[in-house]
């Protein structure tokens, strides 16, 4: 039996989206934000799970995550970094101990309120490890190499084999956000040839969207993920990961050299975030959700084995998430640890928190952002400005950047000067504006303010680190 620890929610609603809306909504209308991260089933806080070892410490983790504001954890089936937790093996035989561990995880998050982003393969280790996985030819599974995972007609169909299980166990509960059907595709993963991505997403998706709608009437979201980088070095790819028919939402994972992957001070990586969605949001085009679903100190962590402070990474984190929202980004991101061990921060969660809270300041089933990164302007210099609007809304990020200690992180200005930030785009009419700490969720009423000639002026008081700021009409 399942432990009955925690409080059940009232029941979960199903994901959707709307035409013409870069947000998502639940099938009654209302609007969802994915705040989140990534786990795994070999991580210590769902690993209790496998085999029932401590089921009520994991349901005990997933009600304090979701009250602190965490609404979706990004999965994969299996985790292949070891020999002991391959969804089938061999190929085509799902393993007893991994349905269970799925089962029960399924039936937690629907009573606890929390929601899956479901990737079906572990690609990183799966290339890594590939002479021990079940679906190479050498242990008697479908595909010769690796490099033909996107091509091989065996391969595909073995695909569909695990995709149709995963779906008609679990792709009927609520619980199920989307599913990532490919992690971090790859040119490796088609034979170095980034044309086999769009075929690919178009076979796999469209089967298992009509596979969906056959068995229950509705399909779940789809969406593809991709090392970011890659869109760099085969710029072809865009046109797969952000407008492809077949995928309901675009999906990156935000990883840049020297900022990012492997940050001296929390201003940078988040100033990168911003640029990088600001391609993303454009190249994804004005009705399409846009979010990262895997970000950290990748290069700090895996290469340079190093695990940041404390104190540096919860800020990095922090300022990392407001400018994934502010550039237009539907939620805050979703962190990869690269920690030891492998968990987010009481920190982070306490950020993630704070976030949830600023939610219900903008309208998201209404709001039809564009970025204005670089058409928001600040009075002062060594402020930057990260944000987005409509006509009716708007949404700003503001940060110091003159403001940075010896360790990398943020020492207050405590001599700022009140500044205005000037908004373009917005209708004329009078609007309500809102100061956020986005330390503290504390938040501060200013005085109302008048767009003129599509242009909002607005007296913010002085940034002495950051402040995130909502207009609405």
């Amino acid at each position: 039996m399942l432990p009955s620890s925690g409080s059940r929610n009232p029941p979960l609603a199903r994901i959707g989206v709307l035409p013409n809306l870069p947000y998502f909504v639940t099938d009654d209308g209302s609007p969802w934000t994915p705040i989140g991260h990534n786990d795994a089933i070999t991580w210590p806080e769902l690993a209790p799970l496998f085999r029932r070892r401590d089921m009520a410490a994991v349901e005990r983790h997933l009600v304090w995550l979701r009250d602190h504001g965490v609404t979706c954890i990004r999965l994969m089936l299996e985790y292949c970094h070891g020999e002991h937790r391959y969804l089938e093996r061999p190929a085509g035989r799902f393993v007893p101990n991994m349905v269970r561990f799925w089962d029960d995880l399924f039936v937690l998050l629907e009573k606890v309120g929390l929601r899956v982003l479901l990737t079906p393969f572990d690609t990183f280790f799966m290339w890594i490890r590939w002479r021990h996985h079940p679906y190479a030819r050498a242990n008697d599974g479908p595909c010769a190499a690796r490099r033909t995972w996107l091509t091989c007609p065996d391969t595909r169909a073995a695909i569909k084999q695990r995709l149709a299980f995963a779906s008609d166990r679990w792709g009927g509960s609520p619980a199920l956000f989307a599913w990532d059907i490919w992690n971090e595709i790859h040119p490796a993963h088609g034979g170095d040839d980034p044309a086999t991505a769009a075929p690919f997403i178009a076979d796999i998706a469209g089967w298992l969207r009509d596979h969906e709608i056959e068995r229950r009437g509705c399909a779940n979201l789809q969406t593809v993920s991709v090392f970011g980088p890659e869109l760099i070095n085969h710029p072809s790819l865009v046109e797969a990961i952000f407008r492809h028919p077949a995928l309901d939402f675009a999906n990156t994972h935000l990883y840049e050299k020297g900022t990012i992957d492997a940050p001296r001070d929390t201003i940078a990586p988040a100033l990168a975030v911003a640029r990088l969605m600001r391609a993303a949001v454009t190249e994804a085009g004005p009705g399409r959700p846009v979010f990262d679903s895997e970000h950290g100190p990748i290069h700090s962590f895996k290469d340079r084995k190093r695990t940041l402070p404390d104190a540096f990474d919860d800020e990095y984190f922090r300022h990392i998430q407001w400018a994934h929202l502010a550039s237009g980004g539907a939620g805050g991101g979703m962190r990869w640890p690269n920690r030891h061990p492998h968990v987010l921060t009481a920190g982070m969660r306490e950020a993630q928190r704070v976030l949830s809270l600023f939610l219900p300041a903008i309208d998201w089933t209404r709001f039809r952002r564009r970025n204005l990164s670089k058409e928001m302007r600040c009075s002062d210099p060594g402020v930057a400005v990260v944000g987005c609007g409509d006509d009716a809304q708007a949404l700003a990020w503001l940060v110091r950047t003159d403001a940075t200690g010896r360790d990398g992180t943020m020492e207050a200005r405590t001599d700022a000067s009140a500044v205005t930030l000037t908004v373009p785009g917005l209708a004329d009419g009078t609007y309500t504006v809102t100061a956020f700490d986005t330390k503290t969720g504390i938040s501060q009423p200013l005085s109302t303010a008048t767009a003129s000639g599509g242009i909002l002026r607005v007296a913010i008081g002085p940034v002495r680190t950051d402040v995130a700021v909502a207009i609405r009409r």
